[in-house]
């Protein structure tokens, strides 16, 4: 897992990459949590979303937004952190030309992140939102939402409300050909205290269905 640091439009940035063991892998980005909550890529969810990423072959990138352990430059309220996100996956991309895909992952403000960056980059073909904040920011840039995806968050969740959430997946499902799968950790808070484990699980189960259905594609 070598550290990398490569040149966002604020300075530095610092990440965490993992190369993909076949040339044409997919490329997956990570992205963090809130960076003025305590945020960091060496938060335990996305320390496991990159490594779910990572076993399943994919070339696996992780970083700091700006102003974030050795990241340079200062929060920016998601402007300047979805140019964060757009140049880790240039980066990622100058480094693996020949993937042929790629998929985002994020967790609360990285989701909502990750969701805008979808909407820039055509080749993302897949998504996890983790506890997207629906109450706190406004999705209404996904129309229509370009790719299928996995939404999901906890029943206990005091900070996005699961109603929030659902009303943002009631959304998405209207549209033809994207299919948006909805999955709620009983008894888990907004940071998932305790619930990590399930829901690793139903992350691993939805790529893991993704991509059997990808290569089952590929060999017909």
């Amino acid at each position: 897992m070598p550290e990398v640091i490569f040149t966002g439009p604020a300075g530095r940035i610092e990440a965490r990459y993992h190369p993909a063991p076949k040339k044409n892998a997919p490329i997956a980005i990570v992205l963090h949590p809130h960076p003025q909550f305590g945020g960091t890529m060496n938060h335990q969810i996305i320390y496991q979303l990159y490594y779910a990423f990572v076993h399943r072959g994919f070339a696996a990138i992780r970083f700091n937004f700006r102003g974030v352990g050795r990241s340079q430059g200062s929060f920016d309220h998601g402007q300047g952190e979805l140019s964060d996100a757009a140049s880790a996956l240039d980066w990622a991309q100058s480094i693996n030309p020949e993937a042929r895909s790629c998929w985002i992952a994020g967790f609360s403000f990285g989701a909502w992140i990750g969701m805008q960056l979808l909407m820039r980059r055509p080749e993302i073909e897949g998504f996890i939102s983790i506890a997207p904040p629906a109450n706190l920011y406004d999705f209404s840039f996904l129309a229509p939402c370009p790719s299928s995806g996995l939404i999901v968050h906890g029943d206990k969740d005091a900070v996005v409300p699961h109603k929030d959430v659902t009303g943002l997946v009631e959304k998405l499902k209207t549209q033809k050909g994207i299919v948006i799968e909805q999955k709620v950790i009983p008894g888990a808070n907004h940071f998932f205290d305790s619930r990590v484990e399930p829901l690793m699980q139903s992350v691993s189960e939805y790529l893991d269905k993704r991509l059997n259905i990808e290569r089952k594609v590929e060999t017909t």
